[in-house]
């Protein structure tokens, strides 16, 4: 294929929620365009973008897929998107690299879900919208429930482009409002005729036409003055208006499609070329916040969108040029780890058929094999180039479940396994967790890991099992105690011998210095020796002073103290999990001239700061986060009632675009597998994100459920 200038790209992104027919609207652009024969069917498990067995097998999109066109000298660059919310990594992936979207909405079904969910995403990055209503020829169609639907939610700012003349099995024509013509349709191939408007449409034709004017020309100052004046508009100027208004996200133009029947395909490609954006002077985001034009006279610069690992492939790299021009055996080096690379070939990819070109310039995307050492999300630069592209910023995790091999001797092949799907799809968040000696997976949903185990178990042949995750809870105090412990062991030859008298306290942010305390109803007055101060990696503070006084404990034992009462900081008294927020006061002991030594001290220590804790009113404190729901009014009362069942504290409610946005503040422990009880709660229409907020006290009656499981789990081990 030949090589396309910047200014002959689009770059598209299908969106749509599952069953709106992305995949087949692909096959039918990839036909028109000759790239492919025949077109696929899903039944036929026979498509470009839904190429991989699972996909097959649910007979849906989870993966975004790659694909191009070539059509009226333009090079369509598109990605089919999944459907489901829990795979919008790629969605967020191809707004990163595409300048505009066409969304799909099923004829039978109007507005769902995934509508909803992508048109917020789009216009929150700016993405100017088509819309299509797609399966026009379904016996079930019906075109003016789907054009209510779409007014209900999105109101004036859907425009009517074209309308279909008979909807149903034997749909094969609609009326252009914006050529005023009907297309008449001769096979399933996409042959069109292009007819007057039949005289029974005329009046209905007129009037959506000048809807259709007078909406372009809201959107322009001159071309308002052109509309008073004239009392008209051009298809041109109509064009410049509509264009305008997407930009703005004021504007979604409508039109009809079938895509089994290739009914519509070709306006709608026709009108992408003249009406969408290409990237030419597309500014892209640096990493320090400057701006980058798309320019072919730049100098080169790749930004790696998605990497895959494809079998008899291997390592597939998929990219967009943000500057200059990328040629074959081209050097080129990552300016943040100062790796080099070669581009041994440039690739047009249409699902796994991939045509080998031998350039690309700015504002194309493709694909290239055997880099070396490339993540997604990073950028590679030619000579006298140091730019590094912002990367995409994914939602936060929103399910949380532990994994672990059936097998102990597979765990390392599972952590190799785990890393890879994390670099595939980087919604994927992988941590060991020490402190809760467990594998902690993370993603956009309960279907989103199930989807990763089905691989695990299929594909890597690996035995897996998903588990509840613990919660990493934090112990503290309350209030002032102290207490003494001598460790001493004598069992032949030298002993060990080491008493630790300490007193601790709550600390907190910004407190005064204090060393007059009351404990046990007895005044005590310490003397603050030397003061430090330790910043734990789980949170809060570790505050160590030395009181001691006369030499009562040898400083050289001092540390050993500290290691002591660290030790037992990482393994609290209650739970067994992190302390946190600590003033500890070494106040007194007592040495013996041979048998005392480190290990004596460190033990000791461990001891008194164990006793004195449990005597300081202690409590365990539980993880809180941020929920912020996007929740339809309908469904409002049943998401709050649900969100109070789960201890959550409501902070405040607004509307947005025909929804209600409700934020609420809620113990991680009452979010596990919230995501699918969202989904059922509203049929799938609400979305959440969820963001760590800080620690707070459990209530009481938590705190003993907490302590009896504890206690419990010690007596099975």
């Amino acid at each position: 294929m030949k090589t396309y200038d910047t200014s002959n790209v689009r770059n598209v992104v299908l969106l749509g929620g599952p069953k709106a027919g992305k995949t087949l609207f692909a096959e039918s652009m990839m036909f028109e365009g000759k790239v492919i024969e025949r077109r696929g069917t899903i039944e036929g498990k026979n498509t470009m973008s839904d190429n991989t067995e699972i996909e097959q097998e649910n007979q849906r999109s989870i993966y975004s897929t790659l694909l191009y066109t070539e059509f009226m000298d333009t090079k369509f660059n598109i990605i089919d998107t999944p459907g489901s919310d829990d795979f919008v990594g790629g969605v967020y992936s191809a707004f990163t690299v595409c300048e505009s979207g066409i969304m799909l909405v099923n004829a039978t079904q109007g507005v769902e879900v995934g509508t909803e969910i992508f048109t917020r995403q789009a216009l929150k990055h700016k993405k100017p919208l088509t819309f299509a209503v797609s399966q026009l020829d379904h016996e079930k169609a019906d075109w003016h429930m789907t054009l209510d639907s779409l007014k209900n939610v999105y109101g004036a700012k859907i425009v009517l482009v074209q309308y279909p003349v008979n909807p149903g099995p034997s749909f094969d024509a609609f009326i252009d409002v914006l050529k005023m013509k009907m297309y008449h349709f001769k096979d399933e191939n996409g042959t069109r005729e292009e007819l007057d408007i039949p005289a029974d449409q005329q009046d209905e034709a007129k009037t959506l036409q000048q809807e259709l004017i007078e909406k372009a020309a809201e959107n322009d100052e001159k071309l308002m003055e052109i509309f008073f004046d004239k009392g008209t508009l051009t298809e041109d100027e109509v064009r410049s208006g509509l264009k305008a208004g997407m930009a703005k996200g004021e504007i979604f133009p409508l039109f009809c499609l079938s895509s089994k029947k290739n009914i519509g395909v070709k306006r709608i490609m026709e009108f992408t070329i003249n009406t969408a954006p290409s990237p030419v002077g597309v500014e892209n985001e640096l990493k320090d916040g400057t701006k980058v034009k798309t320019d072919s006279t730049g100098p080169a610069a790749i930004y790696i969108y998605k990497t895959a690992l494809e079998q008899h492939l291997g390592d597939v790299a998929y990219f967009k040029v943000m500057s200059g021009k990328l040629t074959e055996g081209m050097d080129i080096v990552n300016p943040e780890t100062g790796d080099k690379e070669r581009i041994s070939a440039i690739y047009a990819a249409a699902g796994k058929k991939r045509d080998k070109i031998s350039e690309m310039r700015a504002g194309d995307i493709g694909c290239t094999v055997k880099l070396k050492s490339v993540k997604q999300g990073q950028t590679l630069c030619g000579s006298n180039c140091e730019y590094v592209f912002a990367p995409t910023k994914f939602p936060e995790p929103k399910f949380r479940t532990a994994i672990k091999a059936k097998d102990p001797k597979d765990d390392e092949r599972l952590g190799e396994i785990l890393n890879r799907a994390q670099a595939e799809d980087p919604t994927i968040v992988v941590e060991y967790s020490k402190e809760l000696k467990q594998i902690i997976l993370s993603g956009q949903g309960e279907h989103h890991i199930n989807i990763l185990k089905w691989k695990i178990n299929n594909i890597d042949k690996l035995d897996i099992e998903l588990i509840a995750p613990k919660i990493p809870y934090r112990e503290t105090i309350t209030k002032v105690a102290n207490a003494m412990y001598r460790h001493k062991k004598q069992s032949g030859g030298a002993g060990q011998f080491g008493e630790v008298h300490l007193l601790i306290e709550p600390y907190v942010e910004g407190a005064p210095e204090n060393n007059k305390f009351k404990v046990d109803g007895m005044d005590m007055t310490l003397n603050l020796k030397g003061k430090e101060e330790y910043p734990l990696e789980w949170g809060g503070k570790l505050i160590y002073y030395n009181c001691i006084v006369g030499g009562a404990i040898d400083a050289r034992f001092m540390p050993a103290i500290l290691k002591g009462v660290m030790e037992k900081m990482t393994e609290g008294p209650l739970t067994g999990s992190y302390a946190r927020d600590i003033k500890v006061y070494i106040y007194d002991g007592k040495m013996h001239p041979v048998d005392s030594n480190e290990l004596s001290f460190k033990l000791a220590a461990r001891n008194a700061f164990k006793e004195a804790f449990k005597k300081a009113g202690p409590k365990i404190m539980e993880p809180i986060y941020n929920i912020e729901i996007t929740v339809p009014s309908d469904c409002m009362g049943d998401v709050m009632s649900d969100l109070q069942n789960r201890r959550a504290l409501i902070e405040g409610m607004s509307s947005e675009a025909g929804f209600e946005i409700l934020k609420a503040r809620i113990p991680l422990a009452e979010l596990y597998r919230y995501s699918t009880t969202l989904s059922s709660l509203t049929s799938g229409r609400a979305t959440f994100t969820m963001k760590f907020a800080e620690y707070q006290q459990v209530p009481a009656n938590v705190q003993d459920e907490l302590l009896k499981a504890y206690e419990a789990e010690e007596k099975e081990e």
